[in-house]
């Protein structure tokens, strides 16, 4: 039969209170345990607070991340943009361009009709040189006709104010005859032929006449005046 000492049971149970309680007493237990205590909830805070951080971290390098791919694809758009401009820059520039060829071709070619549609019919009525400045015009030319070159100057003369301040200088002049210009169709030639011409100079200035408004018959004249 087994038997057991309760009383000595109970007994350390009382002492082992004793000491737990002997030590809770102790200041120097307490402020162990009390530096025990803090230092384990600032280990945790600390624990919280990495991964608190680094949380943050990673979302906001992923935020970067996105921001980055945005600016690129901005900067993407931008250049796109600028070539498109570039290009519709060099379009305009072209067609100001083929404008201007455009006016400067009309210039010429009318004025190349005008003078055609003035020119005397005679076959041997030769133009050399014809300048435009503006709306100074200066042709020069030859023909062994005198009449045919005053018959020029009066047709760009009274022109209906195409061609104003009409100013013709005509000189006699010889011209050398050179042999290889004939044939022998054409018969013996003398060395000592010298052939005349006139040659002249034409300046004028070249431009339709700003007509002014005719008035209106039906106005009455009275009116007119007091206006």
């Amino acid at each position: 039969m087994i038997k057991v000492n309760l009383l000595d049971s109970v007994t350390e149970r009382q002492s082992s209170a004793a000491v737990v309680e002997a030590k809770v007493a102790n200041p120097a237990a307490r402020l162990w345990m009390l530096g025990a205590a803090v230092g384990a909830l600032l280990g945790l805070a600390m624990v919280f607070d990495y991964y608190s951080a680094a949380a943050s971290q990673k979302k906001a390098q992923a935020e970067l991340e996105k921001q980055e791919q945005i600016a690129a694809q901005m900067a993407a758009v931008n250049k796109e943009q600028a070539d498109l401009e570039k290009k519709l820059k060099d379009i305009q520039s072209r067609i100001d361009v083929i404008k201007r060829l455009r006016s400067s071709q009309q210039g010429p070619v009318s004025l190349l009709s005008d003078l055609n549609a003035r020119l005397p019919r005679d076959p041997d009525f030769r133009l050399s040189s014809i300048e435009q400045k503006g709306g100074e015009l200066t042709i020069e030319g030859q023909s062994p006709n005198e009449y045919s070159v005053t018959e020029f100057g009066h047709s760009l003369e009274f022109s209906d104010g195409l061609f104003q301040n009409v100013n013709l200088e005509a000189e006699r002049k010889t011209v050398e005859v050179k042999l290889e210009d004939y044939s022998a169709a054409e018969g013996p030639i003398d060395p000592k032929f010298r052939p005349e011409v006139f040659s002249f100079k034409l300046k004028c200035k070249y431009g339709p006449a700003q007509s002014q408004p005719a008035a209106d018959p039906k106005a009455d004249p009275a009116k007119q005046g007091k206006k």
